[in-house]
């Protein structure tokens, strides 16, 4: 009796113990199947298969610099993407690709005033002109606030910003920078990233796993609590795979960042400055939803709840928070239930009163 009721679990933790070592893994990749129908460097645009091209509301999914562009589908039951085409909405996702040293000048600018615009385009213009919606996720959102304040030509119809930052003075991990950075500017942070053309991916890598220190110290603890499940480690498995992925922060952007977010808290200012000209947030004219985690160390509620305060442009800015950290915001267990929901919400909301 006692063999009959322990065989399978030991098979289970075998086989899973097994997987996770020598095995290639719980679980393979899997993604929402998707086409390329445009391509050029650092801009090129899928659209999710099943999408509809006659919905008369395309969403496209705006990634962050330094994180793969697959946030936004980790894997099934972790795919906002998925969420998205299952709800019936027409899908489609920016790619940046990696960065090199040959795109050291790269700034802002050139994402928000140059391919995020042209995505925009482009999937308007599939849907005879429509707006596009626009969902970004940490930076991503940023970079999409942005892109809605600084071409009020383009046929944008709202900002969904999650995990996104706009008070950095609420950043408790980031506070010695910035306390440092008062006497010695940005030089500790971007001499050698000048130098080097960017922030390399390692850097990056292990920056975000120094974000999710307890989590990296107690892995060890949580897959022996959990060899049993594995779906739970299928999670956490796709998560390991997205921190191996990062790619770099091109040299001018990492700079940006350093000094006018980091160090200069511009946003809560109102504006941001490009070789372009400056942005001002005022400038946006378009309903916003602005999403904190109740984990999120990088972006504490605080700083993204910051959003209602600057964006007085807008017709409406609404803030919502849900549980999870960072990366949890988006593609956690919770976020179907929470960060999914209120989007959905938001979207429909948006829709109605454009009717």
């Amino acid at each position: 009796m006692l063999d009959i009721a322990w065989n399978p679990t030991l098979n289970t933790l075998t086989r899973n113990a097994w997987r996770l070592s020598f095995g290639g893994g719980i679980a393979p990749v899997q993604r929402t199947p998707s086409t390329r129908i445009h391509e050029a460097l650092h801009q090129d645009l899928y659209r999710f298969d099943g999408s509809d091209t006659d919905d008369d509301r395309p969403i496209l999914l705006v990634p962050p610099l330094a994180a793969p562009a697959q946030c936004f589908d980790l894997r099934p039951g972790q795919s906002l993407a998925a969420h998205l085409v299952e709800s019936g909405k027409a899908t489609y996702l920016v790619d940046y690709g990696t960065m090199g040293y040959a795109d050291r000048g790269l700034g802002f600018e050139d994402w928000v005033d140059d391919f995020i615009p042209a995505a925009v385009d482009r999937v308007s213009r599939l849907h005879d002109g429509a707006p596009v919606d626009l969902i970004g996720w940490s930076l991503g959102g940023t970079m999409s606030l942005l892109t809605a304040a600084g071409r009020s030509d383009l046929p944008i119809g709202s900002v969904t910003a999650i995990g996104t930052p706009i008070d950095y003075e609420s950043v408790t991990m980031i506070a010695p920078l910035r306390a440092v950075g008062r006497f010695t500017g940005d030089r500790p942070l971007t001499t050698a990233t000048g130098a080097m053309g960017g922030l390399p991916a390692p850097l990056v890598q292990a920056s975000y796993r120094f974000t999710a220190l307890q989590r990296e110290l107690t892995k060890p603890w949580f897959i022996a609590r959990n060899l049993h499940d594995a779906e739970t480690l299928a999670r956490m498995e796709s998560i390991d795979r997205f921190m191996a992925d990062m790619p770099g922060y091109p040299a001018r952007f990492f700079r940006q960042v350093c000094t006018q977010l980091i160090l200069g808290n511009a946003l809560t200012e109102g504006s941001f400055a490009t070789r372009n000209g400056a942005i001002a947030l005022a400038d946006l004219t378009v309903p916003v939803l602005a999403i904190g985690g109740t984990e999120d160390v990088i972006a504490p509620i605080p700083s993204v709840r910051a959003a209602t305060d600057v964006l007085t442009g807008s017709p409406s800015v609404r803030f919502e928070s849900a549980p999870g950290s960072h990366l949890g915001l988006v593609a956690g267990p919770k976020a179907k239930d929470s960060t999914w929901a209120h989007i959905d919400g938001f979207l429909d909301g948006v829709v109605a009163q454009t009717a």
